[in-house]
């Protein structure tokens, strides 16, 4: 091999001397106009015109329309979600406010039944009072 092929090598697999080496060649490169007008025409090349800054911004904004358009259409598919939901809620709340009404009627009737029965009761109470304790004294007043 060379010597400056062996040079080479060495300086690819050695990043300091490399490093090194740059900053020895730069400023002397700098120095001449010709490798300065190299230097910047290779510059250049890399720096974005403004075409490249106008087709980026047109980049950007259809994504930013293709997002915004994508987070509405999530949002919608959510709140007919939430729509369904409040469907499935309200009906099944209807469900049991029509199940729990029923049981309170059966309730009512039964308390009413209760209700007419201790009454029935009460007055059979009264009709045997006065049937042992009044009769027997008008039977005696009146005899």
């Amino acid at each position: 091999m060379s010597i400056a092929k062996g040079l080479l090598e060495e300086i690819r697999r050695d990043e300091e001397l490399r490093r090194e080496l740059a900053e020895e060649l730069v400023p002397e490169a700098l120095r001449h106009k010709e490798l300065r007008r190299l230097a910047l025409t290779a510059i250049s090349r890399e720096v974005a015109t403004k075409n490249d800054l106008e087709r980026l911004r047109g980049d950007v904004e259809r994504l930013r329309e293709d997002l915004k358009s994508y987070v509405d259409a999530r949002v919608n598919d959510l709140n007919a979600r939430i729509n369904d939901l409040n469907a499935n809620i309200n009906a099944r709340m209807n469900d049991l406010n029509a199940s729990l009404n029923a049981r309170i009627n059966d309730l009512n009737a039964r308390v009413s039944d209760v209700y007419r029965v201790v009454r029935a009761s009460l007055i059979a109470i009264v009709v045997t009072l006065i049937a042992t304790v009044v009769l027997p004294l008008i039977m005696r007043l009146f005899p």
